[in-house]
C-alpha cells in the first residue's frame, strides 16, 4: 500500500494585534506568499485547492517574495535570516544570508532581480540592508533610522532608489547603487507602516498609523500630496498597494475597511470605492494585510479571513475563505455530508467539505478555547481549560444554544458513546465523571493519575488509561463502574485509547511512541511492535470497516497499518505536518485526514500496491 497527498487545505496568515502583515504575490501565476509559524504557503487565487508549503526555515518566517521573473522566492524570519529558494521541482535552496541581526519585517527584490533590500528590528545595529542575491555582499551603507524599520520599496525603474520607513515616524530616501542617504521626511505623527513605489516608477506612497497616506515624487523623493481626508480611514492604515497601470491604491485599515483611491496626475489622492468584507463586526474584522494583483483585490484581516474583490467590478461580493491560525489539535468527520470539522485551541472550530475546501465557520454563542472535541450526528461536546463540559446542537450549519456542565476539575479527555450520545465518559486528574444528557451522574476516583479514557459505542464498557502505562478495563452499570481487568503492556503514559467501529478491537497508544491493537473478547494482543515512531504518540485513528489503523505523532509523521499484517508493512507518510501531527480521522476505507501544529489540514489516500 502507498499513500500520496490528495488536499491541502492550509492555514490563513499569522496576524498580531496592532501591526500589518505584508503578503505579495506573482501576477503571472497569479499566486499569493504568506506566512505563518515557520511554514511559507503559496496559494492560486483561481484555484484555492492548490497549495504549496515551504517549511524549511528554523524560525517563524515573517515575509517572502517573489523575484521580478517569477523563478525564485526570497523569505525571511524572525532571526534575520534571509533564504532564497527556487519555486520549481522541489523548493531547491539557492543561498541562505544572515542579513539582520533581529526580525525582518519586509524585503523587496530589485526590478532586475540582482539585489534584496530588507528592514527590520536591528537590536542596536543597522535596520536596514540592501545586498547581492547571490553573494550577499553589502551594496551600500543605510544609516538616518532610530527605531525598528516597518518596510521598504524598490523603485521599479532606473535610477534606482530605495525608501524605507518605521516606528521613528521617518521616511528615509536612499540613491545608488551603491546606496546613500538622500534625504528624510518626518511628516508622519505615528508609525509608518508601509511604503511602496507605483509600478511605473513615478510616484511614491507611504501610510501610517496617523490614519494618513502621503505621495512623493519617486525620482527627487519630494513630497507632492496625499490622500484625501475626505471619507479617508477613521483607524490606522497598515497596509498599501498600487493597481498595475499605477493609476488607483487599496488601502486597508483597522476602521475595518478597504479603500480602492484615483490617484491624480499631481498625486492627489480621492476615495473611488469603500469595500467592506463580511463579518461580525468585532475586532478579528479589522483589516491588516493587502494586495492587489491583476484584476484580483485581496485583503486579509485580522481573524486570518481572506477576501478576493473584483478590481473591475468592486460591487460583486467578494469571494472569502478562511482557516485555522492556530494548532489544529482534534478532527471529527460527521458521517453525513462527509463534513470535516477542525477544531484548534484557540477556539475556532472549521466545517471543511472534501473536493471543496472551506466550508465556513461554526460560530459558538460562547468562544470558550478548546482542548477536547469530539462530534456525533446532530451535536458536539467540547472541553475547555476551565473545568467546563459544552454540548452544543448542530442545526445544518450553525450551533444552537449550548449546555455547558461543570465537572469541577480540569477535563483530560473525553468520550461519547456513540449509540446512545446523550452519554459522555469524561476523565479528571484522578478518576472518571459520567455524563448522562446535561448532569453529571457520578465523580468516581480510581485511586491513579488517569490520562486518557473510552467509552464503548453501546455505553457497557469503559477503558481507562493511566499514567503508569496500564489499561483497566471497566463494566459500565447503571452509574457505577465494575473492574474487570488491568492490562499490562504499554512502557509509557497512556495518551490515547479508541475501539475500532466493529467494537471487536480497541487500539492504545503511549508517551513512549509504542501503539498496541487489543481484541477485546479475549483481551489479548493482536497486532504488537508498533513501534516506528520516534516520539509521543499524540492521536489515533481507525478505518470505518476496522481494517486498518492509523496513528499520528510529535515527530511530524503518520503511520498506518493493516491489522491482518505484521507491524513491519506499515505505511510512512513522513513530515505530514511541522511541528507534529494532533488531529487523525478517516472519511472512507482510504482517506486519512490529518492536521497538526501547522494549522493545516491534509487528506491522504492510501492506495493498495
Amino acid at each position: 500500500m502507498a499513500a500520496h497527498l490528495t488536499e491541502t487545505y492550509a492555514c490563513v496568515p499569522a496576524t498580531e494585534r496592532g501591526r500589518g502583515i505584508l503578503i505579495s504575490g506573482d501576477p503571472k501565476s497569479n499566486s499569493i506568499l504568506y506566512t505563518n509559524g515557520r511554514s511559507v504557503i503559496i496559494r492560486y487565487l483561481d484555484r484555492p485547492l492548490d497549495v504549496a508549503v515551504y517549511v524549511e526555515h528554523a524560525y517563524p518566517a515573517t515575509v517572502a517574495r517573489y523575484s521580478p521573473n517569477g523563478e525564485w522566492i526570497a523569505s525571511a524570519d524572525v532571526s534575520g535570516m534571509v533564504r532564497i529558494w527556487g519555486t520549481h521541482n522541489g523548493f531547491v535552496l539557492k543561498n541562505e544570508f544572515r542579513v539582520l541581526s533581529g526580525r525582518i519585517d519586509d524585503l523587496q527584490w530589485s526590478p532586475d532581480g540582482m539585489r534584496i533590500v530588507a528592514s527590520g528590528e536591528g537590536k542596536g545595529k543597522s535596520f536596514v540592508r540592501a545586498f547581492m542575491w547571490d553573494s550577499g555582499t553589502n551594496v551600500g551603507e543605510f544609516d538616518g533610522h532610530s527605531r525598528r524599520v516597518l518596510s521598504c520599496a524598490f523603485k521599479p525603474t532606473r535610477p534606482f532608489r530605495i525608501a524605507t520607513c518605521g516606528e521613528d515616524f521617518l521616511v528615509n530616501f536612499y540613491e545608488g547603487p551603491p546606496f546613500k542617504f538622500k534625504l528624510s521626511h518626518r511628516d508622519h505623527s505615528n508609525f509608518v507602516n508601509c511604503i511602496r513605489f507605483s509600478p511605473d516608477g513615478s510616484k511614491l506612497i507611504s501610510v501610517s498609523s496617523d490614519k494618513r497616506g502621503i505621495l512623493y515624487d519617486a525620482k527627487t523623493g519630494d513630497m507632492i500630496g496625499e490622500l484625501s481626508s475626505e471619507d479617508g480611514h477613521k483607524g490606522s492604515v497598515y497596509a498599501v498597494s498600487w493597481s498595475p497601470d499605477s493609476k488607483q491604491v487599496l488601502t486597508v485599515s483597522a476602521d475595518k475597511s478597504a479603500k480602492v483611491w484615483e490617484i491624480s496626475e499631481d498625486g492627489k489622492g480621492k476615495v473611488k470605492k469603500t469595500l467592506t468584507a463580511p463579518g461580525s463586526g468585532g475586532v478579528d474584522d479589522m483589516h491588516v494585510g493587502c494586495l492587489w494583483q491583476n484584476d484580483h483585490l485581496v485583503t486579509v484581516s485580522l481573524g486570518g479571513t481572506i477576501s478576493i474583490f473584483s478590481a473591475s467590478d468592486l460591487n460583486k461580493t467578494p469571494l472569502s475563505f478562511s482557516g485555522h491560525m492556530k494548532n489544529v489539535n482534534s478532527l471529527a468527520v460527521v458521517k453525513k455530508e462527509k463534513m470535516i470539522l477542525s477544531s484548534s485551541y484557540d477556539g475556532l472550530i472549521v466545517k471543511w467539505i472534501q473536493g471543496i475546501g472551506y466550508c465556513g465557520k461554526l460560530e459558538r454563542k460562547v468562544n470558550a478555547q478548546i482542548k477536547c472535541f469530539a462530534a456525533v450526528g446532530e451535536q458536539i461536546v467540547t472541553s475547555s481549560f476551565d473545568n467546563m463540559i459544552w454540548r452544543v446542537p448542530l442545526h445544518e450549519d450553525q450551533c444552537g444554544d449550548g449546555d455547558c456542565i461543570d465537572v469541577g476539575s480540569q477535563p483530560k479527555d473525553l468520550s461519547i458513546a456513540l449509540l446512545s450520545p446523550e452519554l459522555v465518559l469524561v476523565s479528571i486528574d484522578a478518576g472518571i465523571v459520567l455524563i448522562r444528557g446535561t448532569k453529571v451522574v457520578s465523580t468516581i476516583n480510581l485511586g491513579f493519575p488517569v490520562t486518557a479514557c473510552t467509552i464503548s459505542p453501546d455505553g457497557t464498557e469503559a477503558i481507562v488509561g493511566g499514567q503508569d502505562g496500564k489499561l483497566h478495563v471497566y463494566s459500565v452499570n447503571g452509574d457505577s463502574l465494575t473492574e474487570d481487568a488491568v492490562l499490562e503492556k504499554h512502557r509509557g503514559t497512556i495518551t490515547v485509547i479508541r475501539y475500532s467501529p466493529d467494537v471487536s478491537m480497541f487500539a492504545s497508544a503511549d508517551a513512549n511512541r509504542e501503539a498496541v491493537v487489543w481484541d477485546r473478547a479475549s483481551r489479548e494482543v493482536k497486532l504488537k511492535n508498533m513501534l516506528y515512531h520516534t516520539a509521543r504518540i499524540n492521536c489515533l485513528a481507525w478505518s470505518p470497516d476496522s481494517s486498518m489503523v492509523a496513528t499520528g505523532s510529535l515527530d511530524t509523521c503518520v503511520i498506518i497499518y493493516e491489522i491482518n499484517k505484521p507491524a513491519s508493512s506499515r505505511i510512512t507518510i513522513k513530515g505530514a505536518h511541522l511541528g507534529g501531527v494532533y488531529g487523525l480521522a478517516f472519511t472512507d476505507e482510504c482517506s486519512v485526514v490529518s492536521s497538526g501544529e501547522d494549522a493545516c489540514v491534509r487528506i491522504w489516500r492510501i492506495t493498495p500496491q
